[in-house]
């Protein structure tokens, strides 16, 4: 039986206008809606808890999504909620980035905050999200499987003798004359003083290196004890140090680190003042320098992408092997890699003769020299013969040395000549467009610094990265409690693909997405497996629960993700989603409670396209439904879409329009009531209480909330409100129709 409530025209403005604030918040200034009389029916509902039969739906829950900071406040946020919902989601606060810092230290000060608040609100929270690849702490994660580098030992410096002078040879003086003469009398080189302004040459000739350091050693007596000026250099680039002798034969050496840039040295004595004799038997130039340990690059690999590309695989680079890779084994990749900007490489092996593909992971590539590394085991029948290299989506050149592929367990290097020291092999092509690849010149390869490289093992980054989220999940957990009894616990896992033509969709990994993706999010699978990576999220998730003073038989596990309800596929996501979950929970031990359909959709007001939307929301809940799990609308908000397809800002929307929106909001819950059985009915969380502002980094102005930014009801408040009820609570006033 549907429940009308007309209401009569001639109700005051004044109190429409107040009315249509929402239920027991403060008074505040609010903007006056446009037509408001057309938005009096609103003032009649209820908060939307109010409408859910709790005896039908015993284990239902109506959440709302919200800052835990906002709710923390205890203002118009919390009122709000409070008012209207029996469970919560915290929209950032509760995820990993949220609570970790870089140096792996975890912050739940929040968090805890947020449980004591709701504790004391009775109302539940629902936990968004242990696992996800997005809104991680990346700086931190990477630190954790990041190469060893163990420096190379320390390179002792060389001293190398540059000139030697045996005065005793000498029976004439050998050097240029500055106004005096030294003697010789076949043991030394003899001056006596002849005045403070005379000089002379002791060496000249001396092969010099700008910047290193130079020593001059010198056999010297004087009749007297003194000193005297030597000067090391050139001219206009001399440096002056003072020798001090005494009557005796003595070996003085002097430093003269940094050699000023210049080629070629002499040495000057400037005795000055030194009224004396002075004698020297000889004289010893020596060099000190440290020897660079980096040896020559050689050649490399380098492939060019002159244009960017509309997708990254519409520029291909690729390397054919002899014979191809086989079935069920692991093979292990590694090379040295470099760009011309920051690019993440996507790999990817491929068949000749048939169109099957298979994704390992990608690497995030510098402007450096870096090593990367990955393994992949082949999942068909010995078809594929082909390693690929996606580059459409970098403007420039990435630089490749050292490839190697080979089998576990072997030496054998699938790609010949992979030090490029011997040329291109011919195993090296590309897929027809503008870009290329080529050998590189002489000395533009890798290396080396001295420096050793230690990769972790695929093996040891898995171990890290389950001791990572391990300690992750056991501080949630603890933070929380055991008051959180239902999480997110792996969040948007699925891709919208299926790459390795298995007919269903793969999860994602830095391997399928965009560049731009792959760099700023941390795709777990990608190293605990795409099996291993839920079940081990499951398996701590239950351990610290339980740990941390939560009933084990409470807690609930949902996987949750977007685009369950897509129409372009025929539901494959959601279909591919079931099928995961089979596989995840295959080892017996494994227990996921339910799917969370996140819901973010659009009405049309194009009326095939809405048929088409509301036939799939249809399909969604009987596959949900037919799974046997517990079914939650994890996220749920609405946009609206024109006629030409595009995005209808919140400005721009009629009362009609918002009617239509209404009306989508009630077809939604009511399948969901009448498809899912009560027994799996978990609940329906709103994700956007208010429209979207302008400047909001989600669908912003976007008219997705039940209320807008001023907290007035919109139309589509009455529309959630008649889906919980399962009827019409008022009717509207038909567009055009307004109080007189």
């Amino acid at each position: 039986m549907k429940r009308y409530i007309k209401l009569f025209p001639t109700l005051a403005l004044a109190a429409a206008v107040t009315a249509c604030a929402d239920y027991k918040l403060e008074p505040f200034d609010v903007a006056k809606p446009e037509s408001v009389a057309q938005y009096e029916y609103l003032s009649n509902y209820e908060p939307l808890k109010t409408y859910i039969d709790r005896a039908a739906h015993p284990n239902f829950h109506l959440g709302g999504a919200i800052a835990a900071t906002d709710f923390n406040k205890k203002g118009v946020v919390y009122e709000l909620i409070t008012s209207n919902f029996d469970e919560m989601t915290a929209g950032n606060e509760m995820k990993y980035s949220s609570c970790v810092s870089d140096d792996g230290t975890m912050n739940f000060t929040t968090v805890g905050d947020f449980v004591e608040n709701a504790r004391e609100a009775g109302i539940t929270i629902y936990g968004h999200t242990l696992a996800w690849h997005s809104q991680q702490n990346n700086k931190y994660l990477n630190s954790l499987i990041a190469s060893t580098i163990i420096p190379a030992p320390p390179v002792e410096p060389v001293e190398e003798e540059v000139k030697y002078e045996d005065y005793s040879t000498y029976t004439s003086f050998p050097f240029y004359v500055m106004g005096y003469t030294p003697e010789f009398d076949g043991e030394s080189l003899i001056s006596r003083y002849p005045g403070e302004w005379y000089q002379y040459f002791v060496a000249d000739g001396i092969t010099a290196v700008p910047g290193d350091d130079y020593s001059v050693t010198i056999c010297v007596k004087g009749s007297s004890e003194g000193t005297m000026n030597v000067q090391f250099g050139n001219w206009g680039a001399l440096q002056d140090k003072q020798v001090s002798f005494g009557e005796d034969w003595s070996e003085v050496t002097i430093e003269y680190p940094g050699c000023p840039d210049i080629t070629s040295a002499f040495v000057v004595f400037q005795p000055g003042t030194y009224e004396g004799e002075i004698r020297l038997k000889w004289l010893k130039v020596t060099h000190s320098y440290t020897p660079e340990v980096a040896s020559d690059g050689g050649h490399c690999l380098i492939m060019s992408n002159p244009t960017m590309k509309d997708n990254n695989y519409n520029a291909q680079v690729f390397y054919k092997i002899a014979t191809p890779f086989q079935t069920g084994v692991t093979y292990n990749f590694k090379a040295m890699a470099k760009a011309t900007e920051a690019y993440t490489l996507s790999p990817f092996i491929q068949s000749s003769t048939t169109s099957d593909q298979q994704y390992p992971a990608g690497w995030n590539v510098g402007t450096e020299w870096t090593s990367i590394s990955g393994s992949f085991t082949v999942d068909k029948d010995n078809t594929y013969d082909k390693f690929t290299f996606n580059i459409g989506t970098i403007v420039g050149d990435i630089y490749l040395d050292d490839v190697s592929i080979m089998a576990e367990g072997s030496t054998t290097n699938l790609i010949n000549g992979g030090d490029f020291e011997d040329g291109l092999d011919a195993g090296w092509q590309i897929f027809e467009g503008d870009h290329s690849f080529r050998l590189s010149d002489d000395g533009q390869g890798y290396g080396g610094t001295g420096d050793q490289i230690v990769e972790m093992t695929p093996e040891e980054k898995k171990d890290t990265l389950t001791w990572a989220m391990d300690n992750w999940i056991n501080g949630m957990m603890e933070a929380t409690g055991g008051y959180v009894t239902a999480w997110d616990a792996v969040n948007e896992a699925i891709s919208g693909a299926d790459h390795d033509g298995d007919g269903i969709y793969d999860l994602q990994s830095a391997s399928n997405v965009s560049a731009s993706d792959a760099a700023n999010n941390f795709y777990w699978q990608d190293y605990l497996g795409d099996i291993d990576y839920v079940r081990t999220v499951i398996r701590l998730a239950r351990e610290h629960f339980a740990e941390h003073g939560g009933n084990a038989a409470d807690l609930k596990l949902f996987i949750n993700d977007y685009n369950l309800e897509s129409d372009w596929d025929d539901n494959a996501k959601v279909k591919s989603l079931v099928e995961w979950i089979n596989r995840w929970e295959a080892d017996g031990v494994t227990k996921i409670d339910g799917i969370g359909s996140q819901m973010h959709v659009s009405c049309y007001l194009d009326e095939n396209t809405q048929r088409s939307k509301e036939e799939h929301v249809v399909k969604m809940f009987e596959i949900m439904a037919a799974s046997g799990k517990l079914v939650k609308i994890s996220e749920l908000d609405m946009g609206l879409v024109g006629l030409d397809g595009q995005d209808i800002p919140t400005e721009e929307v009629t009362y009609e329009q918002a009617l239509r929106m209404a009306d989508y909001y009630q077809f939604i819950i009511e399948k969901y009531f009448e498809i899912i059985p009560v027994s799996q009915q978990y609940g329906i969380t709103q994700w956007c209480m208010t429209d979207s502002p302008a400047n909001s980094g989600w669908r912003a102005n976007s008219p997705v909330g039940l209320w807008d930014l001023n907290y007035n009801r919109k139309p589509a408040y009455g529309g959630f409100a008649n889906g919980l009820a399962g009827e019409v609570i008022v009717v509207p006033y038909a567009p055009g129709e307004a109080a007189e």
